[in-house]
C-alpha cells in the first residue's frame, strides 16, 4: 500500500502530495525539531544571552562542575552522551514515556555515569538535545514554545504556534492502522521535546528550510545541520512518521514527509528528487 507522502521543493523538484497526506495539517517533525533548538541557541548567542562555549554547569546547577562539556558540544553531538536517555525503553511502543522531569534531573546529577563516550567524539544524541533545550529555557527563564515563537518563527514571518509540540488534535495528521484507526505515537512532549517533539504543517516546514538554509535570514545556519559537501541536511523520524529537509548551496532545496517511520527510505527518496 502506498505510503502517504508530501514533497515540497525548489524549482526542478516536483511538488507532490499523495492521497492520505496534507499540506495544511500538522505533521510530526521528529529530529528536525533539533534544527529549531539549534537555531534558538545561535540566536541567543548572537544576542549575548549565552555563548556557545559556555560550560554546561554555568547554566544547570544539577550538573557536576567537571564535565568539560560546552553548549557547542551538545549542539554538535560531541558531548559524550549516548543516543537515548538511560530511562528510554526501546522494547516498548513508547520508549520516551519514562523520560520524565525527575529522570532528567537524575541524568544531570549522575552525569559521569550517563556519559558513555569521550568529549569531542561525534555520537548522535537525543539526550544531548533534551539537555540543550533545558539549558535554553533555564538561561532565559522562558518556555520552549516562547523561545521558538520569538527567535525562530517571528524573524521568518511565521505566526506564533506555527511550529509547536501541541497542535490542535483536529489538525494533526497521523498514520493509520489496518482498520483506519490512528496509530499511537511516542510521548515527545516532556523533556525530550527539544530533541524531537515539534509539529508543523509541510508549508511551514518548507518555509523553515528556505529561511534557515537557503535565504539564511538568521545568518549562518545552526551547527545542528549535517553537511555533505555543498549541501546542508537533517532527517527526522518518529514511530509513525519520517522527514528529510535539505538544501544545496546552488539554491535547490527539499522538504519531504512520509507517514511512515522508515527514515532511510524517506532520505533516499528525497535525495533522488533533489539530484534529479
Amino acid at each position: 500500500m502506498p505510503v502517504p507522502t508530501c514533497v515540497l521543493g525548489s524549482r526542478g523538484v516536483q511538488d507532490h502530495v499523495s492521497r492520505g497526506h496534507s499540506l495544511n495539517h500538522f505533521v510530526e517533525l521528529g529530529s528536525l525539531s533539533k534544527v529549531v533548538t539549534g537555531t534558538i541557541l545561535t540566536q541567543l548567542a548572537t544576542a549575548g544571552a549565552l555563548h556557545l562555549d559556555d560550560q554546561l554547569e554555568l547554566h544547570l546547577a544539577d550538573v557536576p562542575k567537571d564535565t568539560g562539556v560546552t553548549l557547542r558540544h551538545l549542539a554538535e553531538h560531541t558531548s559524550g552522551l549516548p543516543r537515548l536517555p538511560p530511562q528510554a525503553n526501546t522494547s516498548t511502543a513508547d520508549p520516551y514515556r519514562s523520560f520524565t522531569e525527575t529522570a532528567l534531573r537524575d541524568v544531570l546529577r549522575n552525569w559521569h555515569t550517563t556519559a558513555t563516550g569521550p568529549v569531542g567524539k561525534k555520537e548522535y544524541s537525543n539526550l544531548g538535545y533534551a539537555i540543550l533545550g533545558r539549558v535554553l529555557t533555564t538561561a532565559t527563564d522562558s518556555t520552549f514554545q516562547r523561545l521558538t515563537d520569538e527567535h525562530v518563527l517571528a524573524p521568518l514571518d511565521l505566526p506564533p504556534g506555527a511550529v509547536t509540540a501541541t497542535p490542535p488534535p483536529e489538525r494533526r495528521l497521523v498514520a493509520q492502522g489496518f482498520l483506519g484507526r490512528p496509530r499511537p505515537h511516542w510521548t515527545l512532549t516532556g523533556p525530550i521535546l527539544p530533541a524531537g517533539g515539534l509539529w508543523a504543517t509541510p508549508h511551514t516546514a518548507a518555509r523553515l528550510v528556505v529561511g534557515l538554509v537557503v535565504d539564511r535570514v538568521l545568518g549562518e545556519p545552526a551547527p545542528t545541520w549535517d553537511r555533505s559537501g555543498p549541501a546542508l541536511w537533517h532527517i527526522g523520524a518518529t514511530r509513525t512518521a519520517s522527514a528529510f529537509a535539505g538544501a544545496h548551496e546552488d539554491g535547490r532545496w527539499i522538504f519531504l514527509h512520509r507517514l511512515h517511520g522508515n527514515h532511510r527510505r524517506t532520505t533516499r527518496l528525497a535525495l533522488q528528487k533533489l539530484k534529479a
